[in-house]
């Protein structure tokens, strides 16, 4: 009898989920989601072939780009090329991680350094998130940034943790997205485990490109 009513029970979850699941799908498709994601990926795809496009023909016709990220590593000490991605990480990501994906591929351990140059990522978008509730107290800053960001903030608004998830792992502006998080004041556990995606993010992208340099 125990039995007959724990797998009952069991059953009864597992409805409740598919039903949850189905209502959480139906919500995504009405709001957009899917669409958007699939716009952003495409987008991503081209942007990832011009990049590596333009680095193929400048290395070609003008510079050698192999050269020039060899002299990056025996002229700047490994801290301050990380220094100033982390601070693009966490201030609007200025600087295009592939750049710096790029770097270490031309390190001694280029694995260990990619995944450091992600983790500097991670943190970065921590950075961000806690920059956004700072704004938060001083309302004119924090007028102005909402305004700047207010596309990301509504999509935050919509679609929660899959819309950092979306951020971490598409070339979308990580950092933004992250300020917004911290602007609405989502909550910071959720935040930082969508936030994981970046790992992916990078080792995917390495895949490519240190088949390139």
């Amino acid at each position: 009898m125990k039995q007959l009513k724990n797998h009952q029970g069991g059953i009864v979850k597992v409805v409740n989920i598919r039903r949850r699941l189905n209502i959480v799908n139906k919500y995504y498709i009405k709001t957009g989601f899917y669409p958007f994601i699939k716009k952003t990926i495409i987008k991503g795809t081209i942007i990832i072939l011009i990049i590596i496009t333009i680095l193929f023909l400048l290395d070609y016709f003008f510079i050698d780009t192999n050269a020039l990220l060899d002299n990056l590593v025996h002229h700047y000490d490994t801290w301050i090329v990380m220094a100033i991605f982390y601070l693009s990480e966490s201030f609007l990501g200025i600087l295009l991680p592939d750049i710096f994906i790029a770097w270490c591929a031309k390190m001694d351990y280029p694995w260990l350094t990619l995944f450091g140059v992600a983790t500097l990522s991670y943190l970065g978008g921590c950075t961000a998130y806690y920059i956004g509730k700072m704004i938060r107290k001083i309302p004119k800053i924090n007028t102005y940034i909402e305004n700047k960001v207010a596309k990301h903030v509504k999509k935050l608004h919509k679609w929660g943790g899959f819309f950092v998830m979306a951020g971490a792992l598409l070339p979308i502006p990580f950092s933004i997205i992250s300020m917004a998080s911290g602007l609405i004041k989502y909550k910071f556990k959720y935040y930082s485990l969508w936030s994981l995606f970046r790992y992916p993010r990078f080792f995917i992208y390495a895949i490519i490109i240190f088949k390139i340099f």
